[in-house]
Formats: structure tokens, sequence, C-alpha cells
């Protein structure tokens, strides 16, 4: 537990540089970049809320998804990974009884009063109602809630794919769970809290593995056949180790007004779970399904069926990229995100919005780093799909031509290289 003056002296200190250094490992160059950007939270959080003379900061990375698209909200297996891309945020506790957000960039203020935490329609699709469902968690669970003011700095893009809302529900399950429990819970746990916030209040249908990612840090093998208590391997790889980038492409179309296409996914995979007797579809045999294909075609859209087939393939392609790079085979695993990208497009299909079919920013995306990458590097889907990212492993010395092809077509800033964050969520000491 660690108090700063508002006055920030702190951040010059040899110990805040060696905790920025655990933070960023990959971006040590810019380290006096990430201070400046903590000394302008405490400035931006003390002009909102003069009354503090002391904060506490805090940090969520947001994440990744590396396989297994789709998967988690069947109790599938995925990979992903925390990334260096964060919110960072300054906090205190107030005597009002109200939690006050303000986030950078922003121009209203959110206040969610602790006497009145159940969901509220009005809220879905904003922060406000996220606020609100983690604190509703920790009050259903007995704990007594207070005033807090939190000040947040993101360099997540909204509507990206890289888990915003992820990260901004893990931020506030580890701050509340700071001021009120004292850091006692885990990792898991506010995990949870945060899902249950997007679930129930937020209004998206997710599944874990965004926020298990924000909340862990690093590079995850997951496992939800157990949702309730899922196995989560450390999958100690790097793709810079083998001599390639990461490049997050944002097309330019926000995926925040899509709940409706993302349900529609659960809704497909869940209908042909309940015919055989299941809830999800990782308690269904995939030899049985497809024996019984004949008659499935007659009970449901072939959409649907080719959703599921998308699953039972890509939660197996799950297990086989993580023993790809546990063997530091990067060539075999760069072969499964091919197909992995290949049954996103043609099997699961969130690739644009049958609202708007002419629309197809992602579908442009793809094909372009698919020729710009030619036989070298691998491209996907990345995240819920629909709009918002693609992914693409580019070989380090065609980095800077690729990310300029990109960005001549989806704009100047459309293009994201990542570093896997091996910090999770946490307080900054």
């Amino acid at each position: 537990m660690t108090w700063i003056s508002t006055e920030g002296d702190h951040l010059s200190s040899s110990s805040f540089q060696q905790t920025l250094h655990s933070l960023y490992p990959n971006d040590t160059g810019h380290l006096a970049n990430h201070q400046a950007r903590f000394q302008k939270l405490i400035r931006l959080f003390s002009d909102t809320f003069p009354e503090h003379h002391a904060i506490r900061l805090f940090r969520t990375p947001g994440r990744t998804e590396i396989g297994g698209n789709h998967t988690d909200h069947q109790n599938g297996q995925v990979l992903c990974a925390a990334i260096n891309l964060d919110i960072i945020a300054a906090a205190a506790p107030n005597d009002h009884g109200i939690i006050r957000l303000q986030s950078e960039g922003f121009p209203e203020m959110d206040q969610v009063d602790c006497r009145q935490l159940d969901p509220c329609k009005a809220e879905i699709n904003r922060s406000s109602a996220l606020i609100r469902g983690v604190a509703a968690a920790f009050s259903h669970n007995g704990v007594p809630l207070r005033g807090l003011d939190i000040y947040t700095s993101s360099l997540i893009p909204r509507g990206s794919g890289l888990s915003s809302s992820a990260a901004f529900e893990v931020l506030l399950a580890t701050l509340m769970d700071t001021f009120y429990l004292n850091g006692s819970l885990s990792a898991l746990e506010r995990a949870q809290i945060a899902k249950f916030a997007e679930n129930h209040y937020f209004g998206k249908p997710s599944g874990l593995m965004d926020q298990c990612a924000c909340s862990f840090g690093g590079f995850l093998k997951i496992d939800f056949q157990q949702p309730a208590q899922p196995l989560i391997e450390s999958i100690d790889c790097d793709w810079e180790q083998f001599g390639y980038r990461l490049i997050i492409t944002d097309v330019g179309a926000a995926h925040d007004q899509l709940t409706d296409e993302y349900a529609s996914i659960t809704r497909d995979m869940s209908q042909v779970a309940h015919y055989f007797n299941a809830s999800v579809l990782r308690d269904v045999n995939p030899s049985l399904f497809y024996s019984r294909m004949p008659v499935l075609r007659k009970s449901f859209s072939e959409r649907t069926l080719l959703r599921a087939m998308h699953f039972f393939a890509d939660d197996q392609r799950v297990a086989k990229q993580a023993e790809a790079l546990n063997r530091h085979d990067f060539a075999s695993f760069l072969a499964y995100v091919k197909s992995s990208g290949y049954s996103s497009r043609t099997q699961l299909q969130n690739i644009f919005s049958e609202k708007e079919p002419a629309r197809q920013p992602l579908s442009l995306a793809l094909s372009l780093s698919d020729h710009l990458l030619a036989d070298s590097g691998a491209s996907r889907i990345h995240g819920g799909g629909f709009a918002g990212t693609i992914q693409a492993y580019v070989p380090q010395e065609r980095t800077k031509a690729y990310c300029d092809a990109m960005c001549t077509v989806f704009g100047d800033q459309a293009c994201h290289p990542v570093h896997i964050s091996p910090a999770g969520s946490l307080e900054v000491v």
C-alpha cells in the first residue's frame, strides 16, 4: 500500500524508475515518456479533485487474443497475452458515498452513488455501467463501500479489439479491492468481478478471456472447461525472439455498437449445444456432431452449423499452437494462425456486419495484409470481429514497410506494434 503525494516527487526516484522498467521491459527506450505520463496523470487528478493531497496509482494492461476466436464463451481454450498498451489511474477515497471517475479526453465525469447499485438500462454500453457493476459485485459480497475519486488515462484505443472495456473493468476491480479489501482478492476473482459487470450491467455477453489476460498479465493458455476455476498456464515464449513483431491494425470501424452481432455467435453455438443436451459446445463430442450433420441441417441454418464447426476446430487448434510455442516451433505456430484466420472468415463469419454487407474494412485489411506478407508471417481477425482490428505477425525487417502500407489505407495511426506485458493489473508502487 503506497500513498503518493500529489506533488509527484516520488516519480523521480530510482525505485519508481525500477517500477517502470518492470512494467515496460520491452519499451525501455521510452521510460521517460511513461514517467511523464504518470506525472501528467497526477496533475490532472489534482486539477479535478483538488481536495486530495495523497493518492495511489494503478495500472492495467490491454490484451491481445492469440488463439481461440470466440471459444471462451463455450468453455473452450484460448491463447492470449497482456500488452504494453494500458490504462493508468490515480485514486483516493472520498466521504461523499459516490464514485467519481474522470477519464482523460472525455468531457463528462461519471458519478455512481454507492447506495444505488441496481442495473440501469440507460447506462448500457457506457462506462458508468461498468463502475456500477463492479461496485455492485463487491456490495453483493457484503463489502462496505465508500466513495472514491478516480482519474484515468488510457493508451488502449476504444473499440479496437484490444479490450479497453475489460481493462477498465479489471482496473476498477483492482482499485476497489485495494481500497475496500486491502488487496486480498486473487487475479482470477478480480477478473470474475469484471466479467460480472460486463455481462450484467454493460450488456455485453463476453466470456472470461479478456478479463483474465488483463488481470494476470503475461502470455497465457487458458482452458475454461471448468469456468469457475479455469486452468491457466503461462507460455514462456515471445514472438520477438523469433524475429517477428505483432502488429495490430485498427481499420477505423469501432465495434462498440455491435453487441447484437456478438450475441448472435453465442446464440448460434449454444443452440447446437442444446440440441445435444449440453449448455456449451465444449461438452459436445465433435465426432457425434459431424455424424448428425444431415439431421442438423434440417434443424439449423448453415451459418449456425458453420459456427459450431469453427468452435470445434479452433478449440483444438489452441492446444496445438501452445505445443508448437513450447517447443519453439514458430513456423508451425504461424501455420495455425493462418488456419484460424481462415476459419474465422469462412465459418465463424465475424469479418463484417450483416447489417452493412457492402462495408467490409476488415476483409480489405486482411486481404491487403496477406498480399504484403506473401509467404512470410500470418494475419487473422483480432478479437470479437465485425469491426475493430486485425492482427499480423510481421518479420522485424519488414515492419516499417508493412505499417507504412497499411497506414496509407487505414490512417496514419492505424498500426499498433505491441509487446507482451509481463505484469497484470496492479497498484503501481
